[in-house]
């Protein structure tokens, strides 16, 4: 074996290793994450009730959902964009805050409406804000989507800290002190059969009606006009006795652009089996989707309601896909090098054999042209020239080179044998 060959294969055994070493301790390591930290809502609220029902879903994958409370949307986003926290999910209600294109969150998806209901007290019909002009107010908690789209409807209609009382409280104590008079109306978030819409719709308390929904849609793009259709309390008792038309936030599903695709997924699937039923508000399959331009829309979200799941996640465990995907991604670039590499090797062997070969035919050339441009040679010139055709023959003889190709090899000794020939030829001429 040459010493050219034996550093070709030195070279290409320690890429192999070095490749091979890498794929075995890549594979070694965790394929993927098994906690996801969600940021919800009050502990007994709307967000709080969705991840709750998401985390026996996303557990069946062997994926545990680490549910953390907040005061709500506001608070939401200020974790999910704080680059220090741990916090990778979370709902943020639309139209609450102003997303940057530094954010880096991504909308999974848009998981349900979110009515504002407005309850108050006294015998007059009330159906445009404009009329609690000068009452007492609840409208919500700092940190909740609920006070910056209070703030924001009332101020449209001329209701102001100026001219009226507003005052931030929870839903509980906004509830409390509707009924024992304190507030002439609240504002309140969340689906009908949670605990307090239920206490409330059920209560003597009177649910506005929003006359003005059209008008306020249009100047707030973030929500959408929805009917609480009459009856849908109580059939029994008729209750609400009229359809009421309300507004609504939407529910988006938020993430870190940086969670990992298998786990967006996930969550796409867990989204689909707790929202993707018929309720109070919209029909069957309304929920969850894209409809959203809060955040740029993830790229496996618009695969997913295109296409459904990648195929390996369709027909292999979880685990095991995120495995054979998060592999393959990463050894593709590595693969394609090394089937590059080695069709390359061949190529450049022989390149590099038939460079050695050539160096020796351009001396057999210069030396026939030289036999053939010189006419009257001397007897020391045609000793020259058979003294380099025997040197050139000697080293042709002693390169070493794969059997395959031999046929060069002999090649350039009948090249020398063709110039000796004609040396041979010369020095009969002289001797004549």
């Amino acid at each position: 074996m040459t010493r050219a060959r034996r550093r070709f294969l030195i070279i290409w055994a320690i890429v192999l290793l070095t490749v091979l070493g890498w794929a075995l301790v890549t594979a070694l390591r965790p394929a993927l994450q098994r906690t996801i930290v969600i940021t919800t809502g009050a502990d007994n609220g709307i967000y709080r009730g969705f991840a709750e029902r998401y985390a026996p879903i996303l557990k069946r994958a062997g994926i545990k959902l680490d549910i953390r409370s907040s005061s709500g949307s506001v608070q939401n986003y200020q974790r999910l964009t704080n680059p220090d926290s741990e916090y990778e999910v979370g709902f943020i209600q639309s139209g609450t805050i102003s997303p940057k294109e530094t954010d880096n969150l991504q909308t999974i998806a848009a998981v349900s409406y979110e009515p504002i209901w407005v309850f108050y007290r006294g015998d007059t019909v009330i159906n445009r804000l404009a009329q609690f002009r000068g009452k007492k107010i609840g409208i919500g908690v700092p940190g909740s989507g609920l006070l910056n789209v209070s703030l924001v409807l009332l101020g449209y209609s001329g209701v102001t800290r100026d001219n009226s009382t507003l005052l931030e409280l929870d839903a509980l104590n906004a509830y409390q002190r509707l009924e024992s008079g304190e507030l002439d109306a609240a504002f309140f978030i969340g689906r009908p059969d949670a605990a307090i819409q239920t206490k409330l719709l059920n209560s003597d308390l009177k649910l506005m009606s929003f006359a003005q929904a059209e008008a306020l849609v249009q100047k707030f793009p973030s929500l959408s006009k929805i009917i609480y259709p009459r009856a849908s309390t109580s059939i029994v008792n008729d209750l609400p006795r009229t359809d009421v038309t309300l507004l609504a936030a939407t529910a988006l599903l938020v993430s870190r652009d940086t969670l990992h695709p298998a786990l967006v997924y996930l969550l796409l699937d867990a989204a689909k089996t707790v929202h993707g039923g018929e309720d109070y508000f919209t029909p069957l399959g309304t929920f969850p989707n894209l409809r959203t331009e809060e955040f740029p829309v993830s790229d496996e979200s618009t695969r997913y309601f295109k296409s459904g799941r990648p195929f390996l996640q369709r027909y292999l465990p979880f685990w095991l896909a995120s495995l054979i995907e998060r592999r393959f991604l990463i050894l593709l670039p590595f693969m394609a090098l090394l089937i590059g590499l080695l069709q390359a090797l061949p190529r450049m062997v022989e390149a590099r054999i038939k460079k050695r070969l050539v160096v020796w035919y351009r001396e057999i050339k210069s030396l026939e042209d030289e036999t053939w441009k010189n006419t009257q040679p001397t007897r020391a010139q045609i000793a020259k020239w058979r003294d380099e055709i025997e040197n050139i023959d000697a080293h042709a003889s002693q390169i070493r080179i794969p059997h395959r190709y031999f046929q060069d090899v002999y090649a350039l000794k009948q090249a020398i044998g063709v110039v000796r020939d004609r040396i041979a030829q010369v020095a009969t001429k002289v001797k004549e």
